[in-house]
């Protein structure tokens, strides 16, 4: 665009639609995702989408130890954080090219 011109809004226009179609695939793409997170070598295993929905949480019974529980209590947790960081990275990498680098909140 020529410095003093006024911008084109009908291509303004057109790309925000596109911008809108793309945020749409990619948010239907991280909605069938399924991500895991695991702790203690497998011990512990969490299932989350795309978008961030957790489906399952699986505990193997050799992780289950009644004087422990805080051991197990932190498995958990590790393994949502694990499988929470993997649903974020696919977001950033679903969303990045369809935002053109834009942050949107809960993405």
């Amino acid at each position: 665009m020529r410095p003093g011109a006024q911008p084109n809004m009908q291509q303004i226009m057109k790309q925000a639609q596109k911008m809108q179609q793309q945020v749409a695939q990619a948010q239907a793409e991280l909605a069938e995702a399924e991500l895991s997170g695991t702790a203690g070598g497998g011990l512990v295993s969490v299932v989350i989408t795309g978008l961030g929905e957790f489906k399952s949480v699986k505990i193997d019974p050799k992780a289950v130890d009644a004087d422990d529980v805080e051991t197990l209590e932190d498995l958990v947790l590790a393994a949502i954080h694990n499988a929470a960081e993997a649903q974020r990275e696919l977001a950033e990498e679903k969303m990045g090219p369809a935002t053109g680098g834009l942050s949107l909140p809960g993405f």
